[in-house]
C-alpha cells in the first residue's frame, strides 16, 4: 500500500518540479527577447524615428524643389535632399552594423504631410512648406541634443553629435526664410 502512495506523490512532485523549470525557462527566453543585444531600446527607437524623419525630409524636398514658387525654398529644398540623404546614409550604415531593422519608407504621419503640400502651389505651398520644416527642425534639435547626451551606444551618440550641428544650420537657416518676402523679392526682380 504504501508503493501506490509513493507513486502518485512522485507524479505530483515531477509534475511541479516540471512546471517549475518551464516557467523558469518561459521568464529566460522572455527576457532575451526583450534586450536587442548591444543597443538599448530607446537608441533603437531614435534610429528608426530618425530613418523615418530623414526620409521624409528627402521626399519633401524633392517635392519643394518641383513645386516651390520662391528660389530661397528651392535652395534650401535641395540642401535637405542632399543633407538628409547623406545622414540617412550613415544612419543606415550605422544599423546595419547594430542589426538594427530600420523603415524602408516615411511612416503614415509624414505621408500625411506630403499628400497636404502636394496639394498646394505658389505662394501657399512655400508657407506651408517652411511651416513643416521649422516645426520638424526644431523637434529634430531637440531629440538630437537629448541622443548626443543620453545614448547609450557610443556610435549612436556620435551619429547625434555629428548630425547635430547640421539641423542646427537648416533650423537657423528655414527660420530666415520668410515667404512673403522672398516672395515680394523675386516680383521685384522681374
Amino acid at each position: 500500500m504504501s508503493h501506490s502512495f509513493r507513486t502518485p506523490a512522485t507524479l505530483v512532485f515531477v509534475f511541479f518540479v516540471s512546471l517549475t523549470l518551464a516557467f523558469g525557462q518561459d521568464a529566460a527566453d522572455s527576457s532575451k527577447t526583450k534586450t536587442s543585444p548591444g543597443i538599448a531600446a530607446t537608441d533603437s527607437t531614435f534610429m528608426k524615428k530618425a530613418a523615418d524623419g530623414g526620409m521624409a525630409e528627402v521626399e519633401l524636398g524633392q517635392l519643394a524643389v518641383q513645386k516651390a514658387s520662391s528660389p530661397d525654398v528651392k535652395a534650401f529644398a535641395q540642401r535637405m535632399v542632399d543633407d538628409h540623404g547623406k545622414a540617412n546614409e550613415q544612419l543606415k550604415q550605422l544599423a546595419a552594423e547594430k542589426h538594427i531593422d530600420l523603415p524602408q519608407e516615411p511612416g503614415a504621419k509624414n505621408k500625411a504631410i506630403k499628400a497636404r503640400l502636394e496639394k498646394l502651389s505658389g505662394l501657399e505651398f512655400d508657407q506651408a512648406y517652411v511651416e513643416e520644416m521649422v516645426k520638424d527642425h526644431k523637434k529634430d534639435v531637440a531629440e538630437f541634443q537629448r541622443q548626443s547626451k543620453t545614448a547609450k551606444d557610443d556610435d549612436v551618440k556620435n551619429f547625434a553629435a555629428q548630425t547635430l550641428p547640421t539641423l542646427q544650420e537648416h533650423l537657423k537657416q528655414i527660420e530666415s526664410l520668410n515667404p512673403h518676402k522672398t516672395e515680394a523679392s523675386a516680383l521685384q526682380k522681374q
